[in-house]
């Protein structure tokens, strides 16, 4: 099993930057794919970016060109830097895990997910 535990969220203006920290404990985390969601109050959980096992990135849409998602599996560790970030950005952010094949890159479905952190609270308020 693989332990999650997310940081680095807190209070940022409107257009400012944030960067998350997810390390993991148990299990072999270099064979995991790792993604990022979010959900604010009263929303459904949406993605918001993904890192496979190989390395290959995959963001939402919403987010594309504000955040970018990497992993340091040294460190067993993946990280979400945001930027630009709006009021609209403002939620729970989670990372997740879950055993992959190597070739596996769609890793979207929150579902699929049997490996959650406990989130951190992201507010970008002025």
């Amino acid at each position: 099993q693989v332990q999650l535990v997310e940081s680095g969220g807190g209070l940022v203006q409107p257009g400012g930057s944030l960067r998350l920290s997810c390390a993991a404990s148990g299990g072999a985390f270099s064979r995991h794919a790792v993604g990022w969601f979010r959900q604010a109050l009263g929303k459904e959980r949406e993605f918001v970016a993904s890192i496979s096992r190989s390395g290959n990135l995959d963001y939402a849409d919403s987010m594309k060109g504000r955040v970018t998602i990497s992993r340091d599996n040294a460190k067993r560790k993946v990280y979400l830097q945001m930027t630009s970030l709006k009021p609209d950005d403002t939620a729970v952010y989670s990372c997740a895990a879950r055993h992959t094949i190597l070739t596996a890159h769609d890793n979207r479905d929150y579902t699929d997910y049997p490996y959650w952190g406990q989130g951190t609270q992201v507010t970008v308020s002025s």
